[in-house]
């Protein structure tokens, strides 16, 4: 009787417990889905190490393969890839693609932001006035006459990829995407990182995005931020860094 007494006691303590500090202890699940964009001179081919180590770790990723042609072109991509997926989704933007996920990143099926090298306008702000206030050390960014971008091809090792093999980037720069100067100049309407937790990775050799303008956009933006000694191509040059930052993410965005 007392034995019985006693367990009787312990079972009223422990719900006692439960119901005072929640009784749900399971760990919380991350979000599943990743949608990466890809930044000017690339496509989405780049994210591949990247993919392969989400996609290993359970992850369910799916990459944009926007034209370039305007920011609002370009959410519009971002946005359909978005909504094929069923339920919440970790943005992650590489370089213009911040700007692309700042905007994108207002729809409610969105969790979380990641930044890499990458652009995180306010209103307002476009890469153009972001790049003229505090500009990379690169000079090798050229207009064409119909109004593209292009990097000297020369350069693109040393300002774009210099951790990269230049076996890589001597096809980088032969097949490098030309975006249009309007996506460079379309300012963000609305920011994300406002209203959604973000998380931003500094690229601390990085000569086409100054570094100091990363971390002040970063801090602005009161994203959790990792500095990782690499050139703007961090997720070709550093994917596991990368990929370790996105699966943060997808955690700390959880409900």
């Amino acid at each position: 009787m007392k034995n019985s007494f006693r367990r009787t006691r312990i079972a009223a303590t422990l719900a006692l417990t439960l119901s005072v500090f929640g009784a749900s202890a399971a760990p919380v699940q991350p979000v599943k889905n990743i949608v990466l964009v890809h930044g000017f001179f690339a496509d989405g081919s780049g994210w591949k190490a990247v993919s392969d180590i989400l996609t290993h770790d359970g992850y369910k990723v799916s990459v944009v393969q926007q034209p370039e042609t305007s920011l609002a072109d370009d959410v519009k991509a971002t946005l359909g890839v978005l909504h094929m997926q069923e339920g919440p989704s970790i943005l992650v933007g590489h370089s213009y693609g911040g700007a692309v996920i700042t905007e994108a990143g207002n729809d409610a099926q969105v969790a979380g932001l990641v930044y890499i090298a990458a652009y995180q306008p306010d209103a307002g702000e476009s890469l153009a006035t972001l790049t003229e206030k505090n500009p990379g050390a690169t000079k090798a960014i050229k207009k064409t006459a119909d109004n593209f971008l292009y990097i000297e091809p020369a350069q693109l090792h040393a300002d774009f990829a210099a951790d990269v093999p230049e076996s890589v980037t001597r096809f980088m720069a032969e097949s490098q995407v030309m975006p249009s100067v309007r996506a460079f100049t379309d300012p963000v309407t609305t920011a994300a990182w406002k209203t959604k937790p973000s998380w931003a990775l500094v690229a601390t050799s990085d000569r086409t995005v100054n570094p100091d303008l990363e971390r002040f956009m970063s801090k602005r933006a009161g994203s959790t931020v990792v500095e990782v000694n690499s050139s703007h191509v961090a997720f070709l040059s550093h994917p596991k860094d990368v990929a370790k930052l996105i699966e943060q993410a997808a955690v700390g965005s959880s409900k």
